[in-house]
């Protein structure tokens, strides 16, 4: 099954997210009170967590939200997932993805504090389509497996 593990937010961009209980997606423009959300295509970062579990294994020191990831998922090869594909988070929210990885060009604060960051090669971002409230254990479905 495809679920989202964690959910985090931080007050400044490139820093470790804040795990939270609960987020509210607002429509066009991100996760509600995050920095990374605005009126942009970078407004929701996802990781995959057996990315994380895997630097881990190599032994870096690192916890959910360590790399700025909004959303930890399980069940989901991200990088498999092609640009413009919409999945819903939970029973409301839709996203889009809009870009596979990223282009780093300073090693950022979370490199520093981690010894790597993962999210240039292995996260992927999206925009909100539809808002509303998400949780750590709520599904996640491709648009085309979703029969709404």
């Amino acid at each position: 099954m495809m679920k989202i593990v964690t959910v985090a937010v931080s007050k400044k961009k490139g820093t470790r997210k804040k795990i939270v209980d609960e987020a509210f997606l607002i429509q066009d423009h991100g996760i509600e009170g995050d920095a990374h959300a605005g009126p942009w295509h970078r407004q929701v970062s996802l990781l995959a967590a057996e990315s994380i579990e895997k630097v881990r294994d190599q032994g870096l020191d690192v916890t959910f939200g360590d790399f700025a990831e909004n959303i930890a998922s399980s069940g989901v090869d991200w990088l498999r997932i092609p640009v413009g594909t919409r999945f819903r988070l939970g029973d409301t929210a839709l996203l889009e993805v809009t870009q596979i990885g990223k282009e780093c060009h300073n090693k950022c604060a979370i490199y520093y504090l981690a010894g790597d960051c993962i999210m240039p090669k292995e996260g992927i971002f999206a925009r909100v389509l539809k808002g509303g409230k998400i949780r750590p254990g709520d599904a996640i479905h491709m648009k085309s497996e979703d029969p709404a």
